[in-house]
């Protein structure tokens, strides 16, 4: 008797448990947008290298959507996900963005075979997220390095934007967070650009080695004559 009682509520507690995972609604795909920038088909101003986006460790530790909390905590939300790798949308959504903006440039994101770059950006994110009553925050910092390896600029930033509290308005303020990013970064390229081509136009062009004269040998089949 023992044993029927026991494996009826087996059998009860299986059926729930299949029952909960078939009602559950499938998660929802995300992915953060560019906003469909207009780009050239071809450039030729100066190269701009994007190597990937460094990423805080706790955006690449799930696919799930993280919501911040009213205490600050973050929450896994199992009903929404990222549709594929974030680090990857990421760095498509700001090589998108600088490319459009910086129409005259040849933009391109690491690796980038025969690509030897006059401007290398290096972006850092350490925080990208947002909450049902939370604003979408963005934290990082940008550097810009010229071709020799030397830093010419650094910047940290810290971006908000508001949205309306469901997860698809959180992804959209998210996005418009890394579309202001690229916009301000693409503002800091374009002054240094054109201080490093004004640097090449007044770089003196280099001598030319004086021109030696030939000296002809010395005819030696010259015939005598005597009388």
């Amino acid at each position: 008797m023992k044993y029927m009682r026991f494996a009826a509520l087996s059998l009860l507690t299986g059926l729930l448990a299949v029952g909960g995972c078939i009602s559950r609604p499938p998660a929802v795909l995300y992915q953060l947008d560019s906003g469909s920038p207009t780009i050239k088909e071809k450039a030729s101003g100066l190269m701009v290298l994007l190597e990937p986006v460094d990423l805080a460790d706790y955006l690449n530790q799930s696919d799930a959507v993280l919501q911040r909390q009213a205490d600050g905590s973050l929450v896994p939300d199992l009903g929404a996900r990222w549709a594929g790798n974030l680090g990857d949308n990421i760095d498509n959504v700001m090589l998108q963005r600088l490319a459009g903006r910086l129409s005259g440039q040849r933009v391109a994101l690491e690796p980038a075979a025969g690509f030897e770059p006059d401007i290398e950006v290096r972006l850092s994110i350490s925080r990208l997220d947002s909450g049902p009553q939370k604003p979408a925050v963005l934290e990082g910092q940008w550097r810009l390095l010229d071709r020799n390896g030397k830093l010419r600029d650094s910047r940290l930033v810290r971006l908000e934007a508001a949205h309306q509290g469901s997860t698809a308005d959180q992804i959209r303020a998210q996005s418009q967070l890394l579309q202001q990013l690229a916009e301000q970064l693409a503002g800091a390229i374009e002054p240094l650009s054109r201080q490093i081509v004004a640097a090449r136009k007044a770089r003196p062009s280099e001598p030319q080695a004086p021109q030696i004269p030939t000296v002809e040998p010395l005819r030696t089949d010259v015939e005598i004559y005597r009388f």
